[in-house]
């Protein structure tokens, strides 16, 4: 199947047609409804093409848990930072995780004081610095989602099959659906319709969000980055809702198939097991992490250095929890835009490239972002 160049899906003329369909749509709603974007790429698109402040009054958009780095507990990120202080570890991670906060410092506060601290673009990278260091433990931090677990696993595997023993793993990876089953439980916010991850339902596929509208009734729509692939799961979705139906809708289905990329999932399987894992925000999800299995333990950090627990609290004041499970816009905290910047970020909604608040810092401080108040 031959698809439409990328540039059709960056159309205005197409982007303002269906802006008008979702205003006809909204016409027949009987009360405001509220989308919330599960991925924080989806957050830094829509800020960016402005579409918050184009669609109806009756259509909120609201910000979700997609972000793997803002999600990433303050006490692994104090045990990563413990980890990285000591004398034969080299610790690489992407770069994002550098300036995350720990309780008393961060990671580029550590390299700053000595800790041996690099950044790599691919955990294959890591791999290699094992390579050039051989008289140094070289520790990938791996944080993400399905989208980047698959390339962790393999680069497990292949120091595995070379026998790489001086490059070791922390896996901090999570599963997405467990997060979103959290907020519905909670009951702390209305929802009324799901736009799905498109790089992580890539990996998992658009029917691993089925659960949605069987079990809570909810509407999916799985989008991709572009404005028009994100209005396309907007008009699915209040159309869904005008007319109460619930089904998942793949809107992106250039990169998306039903059953996911079986290739990814399997590679996955091969070297993670399902566990529990600790989120900011939520606390602990039951099997929403991601561990080595047995025939890896060689590789695991954790289980290689022992790293204890260590006291840890979160940055006073800040409110990224509450933004993560969509109790709060940025600018409600009380923090956003006045002591928390990208400058100094007092959490890591601010640091990541997909943190909600860095996309409202960037793109909406105007009248639009402060009104949330």
């Amino acid at each position: 199947m031959t698809w439409p160049s990328l540039e059709r899906f960056r159309d205005p003329a197409l982007g303002q047609r269906l802006l008008g369909e979702i205003r006809r749509l909204a016409e027949h709603l009987t009360r405001p409804v509220t989308l919330m974007e599960f991925c924080g790429s989806h957050t830094h698109a829509i800020m960016q093409s402005g579409i918050r402040q184009l669609l109806p009054p009756q259509v909120r958009l609201l910000s979700g848990p997609g972000c793997p780095v803002c999600v990433t507990a303050q006490a692994d990120i104090d045990r990563a930072i413990a980890l990285a202080s000591r004398p034969e570890v080299l610790l690489a991670s992407f770069g994002d995780m550098l300036r995350v906060p720990g309780t008393t410092h961060s990671l580029q506060q550590a390299a700053a004081e000595g800790a041996s601290v690099q950044v790599v673009y691919s955990p294959l990278d890591a791999v290699a610095l094992a390579g050039q260091h051989p008289d140094r433990e070289v520790v990938f931090l791996g944080v993400g989602f399905e989208t980047t677990a698959p390339g962790v696993a393999a680069a497990v595997q292949w120091a595995q099959a070379r026998g790489v023993r001086n490059f070791s793993v922390v896996s901090l990876h999570k599963f997405t659906p467990p997060a979103m089953r959290a907020i519905l439980e909670a009951g702390e916010v209305r929802l009324d319709g799901i736009i799905g991850p498109g790089h992580v339902s890539a990996v998992i596929g658009s029917e691993a969000w089925a659960f949605l509208p069987r079990e809570y009734g909810l509407p999916v729509a799985v989008a991709g980055f572009e404005p028009v692939d994100i209005l396309l799961a907007v008009r699915g979705l209040v159309r869904m809702v005008v007319e109460g139906r619930a089904e998942v809708v793949n809107a992106y289905p250039r990169a998306v198939r039903p059953e996911g990329n079986p290739a990814a999932q399997a590679v996955m399987q091969q070297v993670f097991a399902v566990a529990d894992a600790e989120w900011r925000g939520f606390g602990v999800l039951p099997r929403s992490g991601m561990a080595l299995r047995e025939a890896f333990r060689p590789w695991d950090a954790w289980a290689r250095f022992g790293v204890p627990e260590v006291p840890s609290r979160e940055p006073p004041g800040c409110r990224c929890g509450e933004v993560l499970r969509g109790v709060l816009t940025p600018p409600e905290c009380p923090l956003f835009g006045r002591v928390c910047t990208p400058e100094a970020p007092q959490g890591p909604c601010m640091v990541s490239a997909e943190g909600a608040c860095a996309a409202w810092y960037g793109y909406g401080r105007g009248e639009e972002a402060h009104s949330a108040h």
